[in-house]
């Protein structure tokens, strides 16, 4: 999707399967955070999960947190139906968890293909390392932001907070 400028000009899976545009989210500040249930970064789905109540209690129509499963790191992951199962039981998780993806390889998402491109990681990596990591999308659709697996949800706070700072455009 080479005419792709925003996070919002994709649409990926939902945890059933069906196609879901992430141009449902514009105008939101977004996490996007690929995801595992059986790594040793899984218990950051607590710090997530905490984030977004305590983010969203303040601003419930502007913020959200995508997580994206992958089982491409050490076949971390189970079935769509089991990832939901186990985030919820485990975590409480209430964020949106979509359908199991590719974040890298031949076939990658798109949407995670744009997201590489737009912020490379350290000493300009452009592949996802591992599970868990984080990208920050502004309310204009544009990556604000990219963070390694190691980084924890809470310590995101004062940046997405800086991006709910920025107005909406109607």
């Amino acid at each position: 999707m080479a005419a792709a400028t925003t996070f919002w000009d994709f649409t990926t899976k939902d945890k059933k399967g069906a196609d879901k545009p992430l141009s449902e989210y514009k105008g939101k500040v977004v996490l996007v955070v690929n995801t595992a249930s059986k790594c040793g970064f899984t218990p950051q789905f607590a710090g997530l999960e905490k984030l977004y109540k305590d983010i969203t209690a303040a601003h419930p129509e502007d913020f959200v947190i995508l997580g994206f499963p992958t089982s491409q790191f050490a076949s971390q992951e189970g079935s769509n139906d089991d990832i939901q199962e186990f985030c919820q039981i485990n975590y409480g998780v209430t964020f949106p968890i979509l359908a199991k993806t590719e974040v890298n390889g031949e076939k990658p998402e798109p949407v995670w293909e744009w997201l590489k491109n737009e912020q490379a990681g350290v000493l300009g990596i452009k592949r996802v390392k591992w599970n868990f990591e984080k990208f920050l999308i502004g309310r204009d659709g544009k990556v604000k932001g990219r963070w390694a697996s190691t980084t924890k949800p809470e310590a995101l706070e004062k940046q997405i907070k800086e991006q709910l700072a920025v107005p909406k455009k109607e």
